[in-house]
């Protein structure tokens, strides 16, 4: 860029754990512009992430599909009003927001087709999305190439007011207490490991010596399945207490963080714990959480497939097991088996507490290796 621009609308309209992923490139442009104004743009209620994050101005939230009002209400709020728009997403919805907000505009594009043409036209520089190949920080940061800024890769969690306070007053006993974190829930059914075995893995963990906190969202279903698992396992559950700006102070107090595909195992990451992501159909080397020393990769630190697991810093990542009449199929990259987000993972539900305890012994047992495993 021929020089530093005034105002900047980073444009991460997508979930919770995606807006996580794109604090490295909101650092890098933080460190490169300076005085700027940095505005992001997020889903409602998907801007948790960016609580107390010192490197963005306004977080500006509009629905995920406004009535006229909202857009109405968003069009007077970015019409013109920066020197340049950066989107992380290739979807029509973005690119529209990134020309409202600005005549400069950067982002990711979905392909080198002709429907994707006016996407390309539109951008001052832009680089090709990978769902595959290329983890998701390293896609976001691909755009500070084309700023030509140098990239930060670390991944910035958000942080609360008076977070160790709330902590304190939320979790009994001394404060420091050995304790594991779980995370058991996640929103979709094909990502979910069975109460069977984080029950299994609560008993080992207690047989440990840990005291074990279940934390969660506020969803309904959530929550129930979080107090079930508490009562059978005598684990101290603080589901749909805590805000994700809190979270990082209960995090940064275990040995111990256990949690499936979902935005709260790659907050752990980031935080520095030792952390066991259960993955079954999702793929690591575009998902996999990034690790607390990002700095020392430059692509992602994953493989398709590790066995018996594979780790990258402060990470192990645990794939499923595989079901013996399916062939090679973890990870097969589909919302599981029958193909939908509410259908189950046989490699999830099928896997026993076994493999995902010997993980958990390794990363109790050398919680700061940096070399794969």
């Amino acid at each position: 860029m021929t020089r530093a621009p005034r105002s900047v609308l980073l444009i991460t309209t997508r979930q919770i754990g995606d807006v996580l992923l794109t604090t490295p490139l909101l650092r890098s442009m933080r460190r490169a512009f300076a005085d700027a104004v940095i505005d992001v743009l997020v889903y409602t209620d998907k801007g948790g992430m960016l609580e107390g994050n010192p490197d963005r101005n306004e977080v500006i939230a509009v629905d995920e599909h406004p009535d006229r009002r909202g857009y109405a209400r968003l069009f007077r709020r970015i019409f013109r009003r920066y020197e340049l728009a950066v989107t992380t997403q290739a979807n029509d919805r973005s690119h529209l927001y990134a020309w409202l907000a600005s005549a400069r505009r950067v982002g990711l594009v979905p392909d080198m087709r002709w429907s994707s043409a006016w996407k390309r036209a539109s951008c001052e520089a832009f680089a090709l999305l990978d769902n595959v190949h290329t983890h998701t920080v390293v896609q976001n940061l691909r755009i500070a190439d084309l700023l030509g800024i140098k990239k930060c890769y670390q991944v910035v969690p958000p942080e609360g007011l008076d977070a160790d306070s709330q902590i304190d007053s939320a979790l009994p006993g001394p404060r420091g207490a050995h304790c594991a974190v779980l995370h058991p829930f996640p929103m979709w059914h094909y990502k979910r490991w069975t109460q069977e075995g984080w029950t299994d893995l609560i008993r080992w963990l207690h047989d440990k010596g840990l005291r074990v906190v279940l934390s969660g969202g506020p969803d309904a279903e959530e929550k129930a399945f979080c107090e079930a698992l508490a009562k059978r396992s005598d684990a101290f559950d603080l589901t749909g207490k805590l805000s994700f700006g809190i979270l990082p102070a209960l995090y940064r107090r275990a040995r111990l963080f256990v949690g499936p595909d979902t935005s709260a195992t790659h907050l752990a990451a980031a935080c520095g714990v030792p952390t066991l992501a259960i993955y079954g159909p999702t793929n690591p080397v575009k998902w996999g959480p990034w690790p607390a020393n990002g700095d020392s990769y430059e692509k992602s630190p994953y493989r398709m497939l590790g066995r018996p697991w594979q780790r990258a810093g402060n990470v192990i990542v645990l794939q499923g097991v595989q079901p013996p009449d399916l062939g090679r199929c973890v990870p097969c990259l589909g919302e599981g088996c029958d193909r939908h987000k509410r259908s189950a993972s046989r490699c999830l539900t099928e896997m026993p507490a076994d493999p995902v305890t010997a993980a958990a012994q390794e990363l109790l047992a050398n919680p700061a290796a940096t070399s794969p495993h």
